[in-house]
């Protein structure tokens, strides 16, 4: 069994072997390069890609990539596609074929295939005098010194090559396409990196109740308010204070009228600070232990821009806003937490 310190320094040599590999592909990004993305994003069709082996995963990986930022691909088995999956090439498709060696017979067999389909083929090979990359009409030569396995067998550094010349087509084709973030959000909806790109404030906050008193209402009704809406604070606003006698505890945002100039809010905190400086609350009202000015955000604000005040400012809570700063509801971090956007 290896040591502690052997181990570490194996992973370290793989780590320097693959920075090595994907260092040396710089000087093969040349203009067969750029005529692979121009060909891309000038066609009509789509993007086919296809490997064996552990190009075939690299193949897979790419294929995930682009289609995530713009450019319509699908992935093709080199063994299922002498088998039936050939089907899938349409004749304004680029075919782009993934290998290390060039020369496998799989790949021997479908080139011709491909070429006789009038499809562009472009290779990423890590062999430029393989056969593949004979008879492809644009090269991406991805060769590597030697892999990072110590019997210079198993792909590792030539895989790696391989994955980050896909990524550089990928985010070129992105940047020809000037795809935004906001296309890209159209393409991940259901993850948190999605929702981080088009949830906004109104479609986490709505559902909530919307506590609000009067600068002059008493402490004991602030509280009542407070702990029946649930949120960890209530607003002072100069609108019609709530009675809490006939209110309905449910009253959410979404059956809330504007409420008026907002003039503070009112947190646990500053119920804390009120029990250590005040022993008499009888004669107390909101508006006196209020924190004024509190921070706000307008409804049409993406929702991660309310967890970056939230953080800045080590609050919990937000005061939620229309256009002419009236009061809506509150939203709060667990909302946030809820939708999976931290």
């Amino acid at each position: 069994m290896k040591t502690e310190r052997e181990i570490k320094n194996i992973a370290l040599q793989v780590i320097e072997d693959e920075k090595k590999a994907i260092a040396g592909l710089a000087s093969h990004i040349d203009g067969g390069f750029a005529s692979a993305v121009q060909t891309i994003f000038l066609s009509s069709g789509r993007v086919i890609i296809t490997g064996i082996g552990k190009s075939a995963n690299i193949a897979a990986k790419i294929v995930s990539t682009l289609n995530s930022t713009g450019t319509p691909a699908l992935f093709m088995h080199a063994a299922d596609a002498i088998h039936g999956d050939l089907g899938m090439v349409q004749k304004e498709d680029v075919v782009v074929c993934v290998s290390k060696s060039g020369n496998t017979p799989e790949i021997k067999v479908l080139i011709p295939l491909l070429k006789g389909f009038g499809n562009k083929l472009i290779a990423i090979v890590g062999n430029t005098q393989s056969y593949l990359a004979s008879h492809a009409d644009i090269v991406l030569d991805v060769t590597v010194e030697h892999e990072a396995c110590p019997n210079n067998l198993a792909p590792t550094s030539s895989t790696t090559a391989q994955l980050v010349m896909g990524d550089a087509l990928a985010v070129a084709l992105l940047e020809c396409r000037n795809f935004t973030a906001h296309d890209f959000a159209r393409f991940h909806p259901g993850g948190a990196l999605g929702k981080q790109l088009y949830m906004r404030v109104k479609d986490l906050y709505l559902q909530n109740e919307v506590p609000q008193v009067s600068p002059g209402a008493s402490i004991a009704d602030t509280l009542i308010e407070m702990t029946s809406r649930r949120l960890g604070c209530v607003v002072v606003t100069d609108g019609h204070p709530v009675d809490n006698a006939n209110s309905n505890v449910g009253e959410t945002a979404t059956s809330a009228v504007a409420r008026g100039r907002i003039l503070g809010i009112i947190t646990d905190g500053d119920l804390r600070r009120m029990m250590k400086h005040h022993s008499d609350f009888s004669l107390l009202h909101a508006g006196d232990i209020m924190t004024p000015q509190p921070k706000m955000i307008l409804e049409s604000e993406y929702a991660v821009k309310a967890l970056e005040l939230m953080r800045t400012h080590s609050i919990t809570q937000l005061v939620v806003v229309d256009l002419d700063y009236h009061y809506l509801g509150v939203v709060h971090l667990h909302d946030i937490l809820r939708e999976g956007i931290l």
